[in-house]
């Protein structure tokens, strides 16, 4: 497992170089980091449409840098990743519509994939 996935998988949170830095939560799945933004959740300006962007992971177990790298930014056809988007809805916090969640999901936010450059297709 190597520095990133390991990272990934012991934080649920992470920063991101949009406008600003940006905290996000998120989940590590199939070799990728995957969110959720938009439509009630967190509000990340910029990446749908960003190519690529910075990713810093922080120690779980006292906030110091892990590791920062470039990532790929794709959005996701959440019917067509229903293993990822089951993984996010599992570390979905205090979520108001539980039981709805993934359909709100569908009809309002966008599921985005965040894979490593040196692990890109």
């Amino acid at each position: 497992m190597g520095v990133i996935e390991e990272g990934a998988k012991k934080s649920g949170i992470l920063w991101l170089s949009l406008d600003r830095p940006r905290l996000a939560w998120h989940v590590w799945h199939d070799g990728a980091i995957w969110l959720v933004t938009g439509g009630g959740e967190q509000e990340l300006p910029g990446l749908a449409e960003a190519g690529q962007v910075q990713v810093t992971l922080r120690s779980k177990d006292n906030g110091a840098r892990l590791i920062a790298f470039e990532a790929s930014v794709a959005v996701v056809d959440q019917a067509g990743a229903p293993e990822a988007v089951a993984a996010l809805a599992k570390e979905r916090l205090n979520a108001p519509d539980g039981a709805g969640l993934t359909e709100r999901w569908a009809a309002r936010s966008l599921v985005v994939r965040l894979t490593p450059r040196d692990q890109a297709p």
